[in-house]
């Protein structure tokens, strides 16, 4: 019980203030930012144009929460549709606010943030060419009623997404930042509490001699931690301090593939993607997200190991 309510309450305290900055950088955007004006500088490139979409996270780090009612608003006003797919994926994990709180958990170990940060791009960067290759037609759901609440820009996970703030005034505005915020952090924190419910559980009550003989496997530790980081559901702006808990039992293949893949793909996500987009295009790029992170994973594990 000790143990328990030690890594409990020690991922809580070094997750609380990423997460707070993270709902609070993204309200802000949400109020004072209109999807018009992303959509101007959209390039029409499509190699540059992926990279936009994948460097965009730098500029507009939202919570996967909040990219998708935004992408698909982004994609119906003329973006790209691959490009604003890429960044439905790149952006939980390219961004700065990620990179701070990995750096953070991972402190005796900074290669771990990088290689999050790498593993990333070149997974997002490959999906938005195979996606200007093959994709054909807009994978947007026609319709799209599974969001509507009956309350103009608002999705079913109770977000407000309308930018008619934006004509409001200063007063106005700062009051939608904090409802934004406020809604956002409640959120996100249960499942960061879940997660680390969870976590401390394993960790307090699982024989460490099962979790050793599967990191003995690298291909089997990382499936398994992938299929954590999936049920888990967690924010990507405090995952790392969970990923971080585990550092001694997994080797940085299994760490990485939670660190990306989970932010990528979660339980929370699949919905709303679902709900939001084709399910031939989610199912297809489901599949490419598990081999890429995987196999990438792996080489990065063999090449840290290797250093």
């Amino acid at each position: 019980m000790h143990d328990f309510q030690h890594i409990f309450i020690s991922i809580i305290i070094e997750a609380f203030p990423f997460i707070l900055l993270g709902v609070f950088f993204s309200a802000l955007l949400q109020v004072f930012v209109s999807d018009a004006m992303i959509a101007r500088l959209t390039p029409s490139n499509p190699v540059v144009g992926v990279l936009f979409g994948c460097l965009l996270g730098l500029l507009l780090p939202l919570c996967e929460c909040g990219m998708i009612p935004v992408v698909r608003r982004l994609i119906r006003k003329g973006m790209p549709p691959y490009i604003g797919m890429v960044f439905i994926f790149a952006g939980p994990i390219i961004n700065p606010i990620v990179l701070a709180s990995t750096l953070s958990a991972f402190r005796s170990q900074p290669i771990i943030a990088y290689a999050r940060m790498g593993i990333a791009f070149a997974v997002c960067m490959l999906l938005g060419l195979l996606m200007y290759r093959f994709m054909k037609r807009s994978p947007l759901k026609l319709g799209m009623h599974s969001f509507a609440t009956g309350r103009s820009g608002e999705s079913a996970y109770g977000h407000n997404y309308n930018h008619g703030s934006l004509n409001g005034g200063i007063r106005e505005r700062v009051h939608a930042t904090f409802n934004h915020a406020s809604d956002e952090f409640f959120d996100i924190g249960k499942y960061l509490i879940i997660g680390a419910l969870l976590t401390a559980f394993v960790q307090a009550t699982v024989d460490p001699n099962v979790l050793i003989s599967l990191s003995q496997h690298p291909a089997v530790a990382t499936i398994v931690m992938m299929g954590a980081a999936f049920a888990l559901s967690l924010c990507s702006t405090s995952d790392a301090f969970i990923a971080s808990s585990f550092d001694g039992i997994f080797g940085p293949g299994a760490l990485l593939g939670f660190l990306v893949f989970g932010p990528m793909v979660d339980v929370k996500s699949m919905l709303m993607l679902f709900s939001a987009f084709r399910s031939k295009v989610i199912v297809a790029i489901c599949l490419f997200l598990v081999a890429a992170v995987w196999v990438l994973s792996l080489a990065a594990e063999k090449l840290l190991t290797g250093l």
